[in-house]
């Protein structure tokens, strides 16, 4: 491992606070079941599966239609954290377990959400381009379905992981462990055979998102970054909304007085004739100016215990 893969690093447990994975499952979570309450909501107004798709969910994924998207510009971030279906989110959830949790113990906890985030801008915005620039999706551009769901971005986490340390072992009572690579790969293809063949703007955005990770972690270790300008935003948005927390005075160490009326232990040589022998030679040689404090202490001493 290079010198950045061999840095201390303290396992996050799932309750602890602040857990990067933790606070993404929850978002996940969270905004599937606001989706599912819209989703309920349609059914019962006598909608269907189809519509739902073509009416509700572009208002929280990426329309592959341009005018669509021109409109509601948010969901280049929001459909990173839209996942509509119960099979897909439970399988994504689980992908973005295995990988997070991984990419926290290795690279750290702050930088788990940075490389999701950029790899889902990645995914959203070079599914737009592919929509917009090659012939055969521009013009099937009504019928493809919206870009929606965490693929991208847990692909782009799953890449930087392995970027880091592809030959970390996993399941370590199979034959001594399996290196991540493998269980990337695995991934991968399961990824392109259900989703990369339907539907090929989503494939495209996850081999940006992919792309994306492995420039991430390429760039950390050139000693660049680029999770570093959204950790210190957190910072700054967490002290502006609690300025107790700025303000807030370290203790300060106690002053230790000491009525001492001598000065303080000095380490002095044992007075010996040898040495005195030695300093007299020094003096007959350069003279007494030369010889340094500690030399001079040393002969006043000597002087006064008549040696």
């Amino acid at each position: 491992m290079s010198v950045l893969e061999q840095n201390s690093r303290r396992k996050m447990l799932l309750g602890q606070d602040g857990n990067a994975l933790v606070l993404l499952l929850a978002i996940n979570a969270i905004a599937f079941t606001i989706i599912t309450f819209f989703k309920i909501l349609h059914f019962l107004d006598g909608g269907n599966i189809t519509g739902f798709v073509s009416n509700i969910v572009p208002y929280f994924a990426i329309s592959a239609e341009t005018p669509t998207f021109v409109a509601r510009p948010w969901t280049i971030l929001t459909y990173m954290f839209s996942e509509y279906r119960l099979w897909s989110l439970i399988t994504s959830m689980l992908w973005l377990w295995c990988y997070g949790y991984l990419f926290q113990d290795l690279v750290g906890n702050k930088k788990l959400i940075p490389v999701y985030l950029y790899g889902g801008l990645a995914g959203g915005l070079c599914f737009l381009l592919a929509v917009n620039v090659i012939p055969a999706l521009k013009a099937a551009a009504p019928t493809i379905q919206p870009l929606a769901g965490a693929g991208p971005a847990i692909m782009a986490v799953a890449i930087a992981t392995t970027t880091f340390a592809p030959r970390y072992k996993i399941f370590p009572l199979i034959n001594g462990g399996i290196p991540l690579w493998i269980l990337t790969l695995i991934f991968v293809l399961i990824n392109f055979a259900t989703v990369g063949f339907s539907n090929p703007g989503y494939a495209i955005a996850e081999v940006a998102a992919g792309v994306m990770g492995y420039v991430f972690v390429w760039q950390l270790r050139q000693g660049h970054d680029w999770s570093e300008w959204m950790v210190n935003l957190v910072s700054w948005t967490d002290n502006l909304f609690n300025p107790a927390k700025k303000y807030q005075k370290k203790p300060e160490k106690p002053t230790l007085y000491y009525n001492a009326q001598q000065r303080p232990f000095v380490k002095t040589p044992h007075v010996t004739q040898q040495r005195i022998d030695e300093l007299l030679d020094k003096i007959n040689q350069k003279g007494y100016n030369h010889l340094t404090d500690e030399e001079k202490d040393f002969l006043k001493k000597a002087s006064r215990e008549e040696l």
